[in-house]
This record gives structure tokens, C-alpha cells and sequence, in this order.
């Protein structure tokens, strides 16, 4: 595929990120409160996806892993909203088994192999690390998220979340400039800005 076609992709997936926090962030500038509407988890999934396609057309596995990671926690949101079932029963199982038919595919056409994941000519081993961390540490909002909603039996995004998608982007940020890739630097630089504001929002809510 060429590559402008592979950089539209993520483009477009760093698009749907960005307007989903756009959302949020416009939402809870109106309500003084930290606002999660439902088509911020929609528009996550769909970002996901396109973005994990991305991540496998560039041989990156940090991309791949981060998005494998956070995809199911996308769905799990969308189950405690009690909109998933709302999606065609066919087209759930298809969004289940996604990330596995991607990986299946890449094994049997040898377009890659395991070791390849960690052993990329173009991405020296400490960058494949270093990316790798970020975007652990930004996957960790999202389990942070799980753990405190199933807690509060509703999906909500509370202060650690914001905390650490801002260390972890600063990361990821790092990494893209390594990388030389101007879709993950786009995404989380625009990115930067929403998450200090939703703390500032968010503390100022607790203190209210």
C-alpha cells in the first residue's frame, strides 16, 4: 500500500481521537464537570480500529499493542453504557475478533514473524522500548478507567486518567519525533492541551 495511503489512515483514526476529546472537553467546559457522552466511546472504538490497522501497515508493534489493549476496554465502556448490544449482533463478533484476524493474516501471508515485532531494521530495539513504555503508560488510563468504573458500576473518566494520558503522551510524543511520525505527534500533541484542561476542570470540580 502506499505510504501517503497508510499515513490518511492513521490521520483519520488520530482525527476521530482528537474529535472525541473535543467532545468531552467542550462538554465539560459547559457543565463545569468532567462530561463522558457515549459516542465518546463510538467514536474510541472506530479510532481504535483504523488506528491498529495503521500500527500493522507500519510493522509497529508499539502502536499494535497499545491499541489491542485499550480496544476491549473501548467495548467494556460501551457494555456499561448499555450500548453495545445496541450494535448488530454479527458486526459485534466481527469488532471482537478483529485484532486476532489481523495478527492471524500477518502470520500466514509472512508479512512479518515475531521476532520482526521486536527486531525492526527501520526502529532501533531502545526506541522499540521507549515507544513501547509510552504507550503502556497511556494504555494504563484506560485500565486505571475500567477498574474505577466497574467500581462505580458507570463509565466515567476520573482525575487519574487525565494524569496519566498526559505522562503518557508526553512519551509517546518523545517516540514520535524519534520516529519521525507526524501521526502520532499530531494526535498527542493537540492531546497535551485537553488532558492539563480536564485536570484543571476536574480538580476545580472536587473542590466545588
Amino acid at each position: 500500500m502506499n505510504s501517503w495511503l497508510i499515513y490518511a489512515l492513521g490521520f483519520i483514526a488520530q482525527l476521530l481521537f482528537s474529535g472525541r476529546m473535543i467532545l468531552q472537553w467542550f462538554l465539560s467546559e459547559k457543565n463545569k464537570r468532567i462530561i463522558t457522552p457515549i459516542i465518546f466511546w463510538h467514536l474510541s472504538l472506530l479510532a481504535s480500529f483504523l488506528l491498529f490497522v495503521y500500527g500493522y501497515l507500519r510493522n509497529d508493534f508499539a502502536i499494535m499493542m497499545g491499541q489491542t489493549l485499550t480496544y476491549f476496554i473501548y467495548i467494556r465502556n460501551l457494555q456499561l453504557q448499555g450500548q453495545w448490544l445496541k450494535i448488530p449482533e454479527l458486526f459485534r463478533i466481527f469488532l471482537w475478533i478483529f485484532p486476532l484476524l489481523i495478527v492471524i493474516y500477518g502470520f500466514n501471508n509472512n508479512e512479518y514473524d515475531a521476532a520482526k515485532l521486536f527486531r525492526n531494521d527501520a526502529i532501533p530495539f531502545w526506541l522499540i522500548v521507549l515507544g513501547s513504555v509510552g504507550h503502556l503508560v497511556f494504555t494504563l488510563r484506560f485500565i486505571y478507567q475500567w477498574v474505577y468504573s466497574e467500581r462505580k458500576k458507570i463509565s466515567s473518566l476520573p482525575l487519574g486518567f487525565w494524569l496519566l494520558s498526559l505522562l503518557g503522551s508526553g512519551l509517546i510524543i518523545v517516540y514520535a519525533i524519534i520516529r519521525e511520525d507526524p501521526v502520532l505527534l499530531a494526535g498527542h500533541g493537540f492531546g497535551l492541551i485537553m488532558y492539563i484542561r480536564n485536570i484543571y476542570i476536574q480538580k476545580n470540580e472536587v473542590k466545588g
